[in-house]
């Protein structure tokens, strides 16, 4: 793997084809955009439609029209990760000829029975079938060896991150059990191939980052620059998601207002009177004036 060039921003914005824009998936959106063109960057758009039966009809055509529509421009053509199988797979079998991954025939359940610990996303990999696979199970996962030592980077809002991902997540799924590709491995092949060098995303995605930064050491890549948003946070104190109603919901007829909320929770304090401009005056005003170093980093929530 060719390391990508630090000389020129190539950020991107990745959501999933499961429904219609909301307002969480829309500061994502507005934060890595602005990120990127304040800085005279590349953004990028990939969907990430890993999972076919996840996946909504309909769903990105529609948002890309409304992406359009709310003054969003992108670079180059719009990478779909349904395409993108026979790469993974290639990767895959590299990993496995330097013998950093392996199969794994552990249901779930084996694992909670075992692991040695709870871990933040659920049971730590024990290591079961690490030097040979156990029990008699036919669907293998294929998981990636760690290592017991520390990954850090410092992150470009939430300040320095630690993890040992030996200790609080274990040999990590790659390729699950039933076919289908994990995000870990996607997002980073996809991201390296793009040449994309800073990530902007939500902070749910804080914890899955080492195990990422070490699959680009696996792969003798260099991680990007990384930049964890605050989360938007629905009634219940929970992440906003699609689940929370038709209010949180983007369209062209709310895009304008939805986008200076959007950059009010992420701290640029936008004009007051800019809250009935048009979408794409909005977005100009964001291009002129966002700057990270303005948002913080407790996740809150937003009353609409």
């Amino acid at each position: 793997m060719v390391a990508h060039s630090s000389l020129s921003v190539v950020g991107r914005f990745a959501p999933s084809p499961t429904g219609f824009l909301h307002f969480g998936t829309l500061v994502a959106a507005v934060a890595g955009y602005l990120q990127s063109r304040k800085s005279g960057g590349q953004w990028l758009l990939r969907i990430e439609d890993l999972d076919p039966p996840r996946v909504v009809a309909g769903s990105a055509a529609a948002l890309l029209l409304l992406l359009e529509d709310l003054g969003f421009d992108w670079d180059g053509q719009v990478l779909y990760q349904s395409t993108r199988f026979e790469r993974y797979h290639e990767i895959i079998e590299s990993l496995r000829s330097q013998q950093l991954v392996f199969d794994c025939s552990c249901s779930r359940r084996e694992i909670i029975a075992s692991a040695p610990h709870a871990g933040e996303e659920g049971p730590v990999y024990p290591g079961t079938c690490r030097y040979g696979v156990r029990g008699n199970r036919r669907e293998h996962s294929v998981r990636l060896r760690v290592s017991d030592e520390a990954v850090c980077f410092v992150d470009g809002i939430q300040g320095e991150q630690r993890q040992n991902v030996e200790r609080e997540v274990g040999d990590f799924v790659l390729y699950r059990a039933d076919g289908v590709f994990a995000y870990q491995l996607a997002v980073v092949i996809d991201d390296i191939d793009s040449g994309v060098n800073q990530v902007v995303r939500g902070t749910d995605l804080l914890f899955s980052t080492p195990r990422q930064i070490w699959l680009y050491r696996c792969l003798g890549a260099q991680p990007p620059s990384y930049y964890h948003h605050p989360l938007v946070l629905g009634a219940d104190g929970q992440k906003l998601n699609k689940r929370d109603g038709d209010y949180t919901l983007i369209t062209a007829a709310n895009g304008a207002g939805m986008l200076w909320r959007a950059l009010d929770f992420l701290g640029q304090t936008p004009p007051p009177d800019l809250a009935g401009a048009a979408a794409a005056e909005v977005l100009a005003w964001g291009r002129e004036n966002f700057s990270i170093d303005a948002v913080g980093r407790e996740n809150k929530p937003v009353f609409f």
